[in-house]
Order: structure tokens, then sequence, then C-alpha cells
């Protein structure tokens, strides 16, 4: 089994891309924790809200896990989940960071693509966006987690993944 995680900030594709490759190769997928507390949530997110983030999240990736499926996509992990923490206080926060990522391959979904506005993204203004990114590439760097990044058009990012998914189950 192949387990791939993307990552990148809001409104790069993350959630379309990985419900397609799950399909596309007869994986499974996992969607973002975050985005579904956030949406239940009628209040700012708070550091205990990522630590349950974090627990949501692994529980779910380890329902789908226990399915053996060929490929095991997440909508982001801890990496993620620790960056914006980092983002949204200002700090890393020791125990999101001692969480380890269980992926195999790490893709990071740059942000060359326009934002798309919806209720709970936060960070669309160019320079918000790009400092988000920043923060999210120092945790990579922080954890000595080597991701790919991939940017272009949506249809270029598919095909990119689509190929290092290949390259990684043959």
């Amino acid at each position: 089994m192949l387990r791939l995680v993307l990552s990148g900030v809001e409104s790069t594709g993350k959630s379309t891309l990985g419900a397609h490759l799950a399909a596309r190769f007869g994986g499974v997928f996992v969607a973002e924790a975050g985005r579904t507390l956030t949406e239940a949530l009628d209040r700012p997110l708070t550091l205990a809200d990522h630590h349950a983030i974090a627990t949501l999240h692994r529980a779910a990736a380890a329902r789908a896990e226990a399915e053996s499926p060929p490929l095991l996509v997440e909508d982001t992990d801890i990496v993620m989940t620790t960056a914006w923490a980092t983002m949204l206080f200002g700090s890393r926060d020791p125990q999101l960071a001692a969480i380890p990522s269980r992926a195999d391959l790490h893709v990071l979904l740059l942000p060359d693509v326009p934002f798309v506005p919806d209720p709970v993204r936060m960070f669309g203004e160019p320079r918000a966006r790009q400092r988000f990114h920043d923060v999210i590439v120092a945790e990579f760097e922080a954890r000595g987690i080597a991701a790919v990044p991939v940017g272009g058009s949506f249809a270029a990012r598919r095909a990119a993944v689509e190929r290092l998914v290949l390259e990684r189950t043959r």
C-alpha cells in the first residue's frame, strides 16, 4: 500500500485531487478532518481544536488503512495540522510537532492557482497565502520530510501526481 498525503495552502486542489486519485487507482480517500470540524463550529478555532483534528484525522486514516487499499490518499495530515496551528497561533506547538507523519509520499501543492473563497477559508490574500505556504515548507523542513512540490494548472497537477503514484506502485 502506498500512503500519499496531499498538503498545501487552501484552494490548491487537495480535496478534488485526492478523491480523483483514490477513484483512479482503486484506493481510499481520507477527507480533511480540519475542514469537517471547522464547518461544524460557530467560533474561531483553538489550539485544543487542532489537537482534536489530529486525533480525528489519525482515527479516520487508521480506519482507511484497515481496508488495505493499494493507495491511501490523505487530504492533509499532521504536518498540515501543525502548520495550521503555527499559522493561526504564531508558534509551533510541541505536542503536534511530536506526532509523526505516516506517509510514504508527501506532495506539496503550490499556491500558483487562483484562490476560490468559501466560508471556512481564511488566507486568500496573496501575501497571506505565501506566508502560509512558507510555514508549511518550514514544517516539512523541521520534520526532515522531503515533500514533492507540484504546481501548474489543475490538469497538470493531476497528471504529475498520477505519474508519481504510478512510479511508486509498479
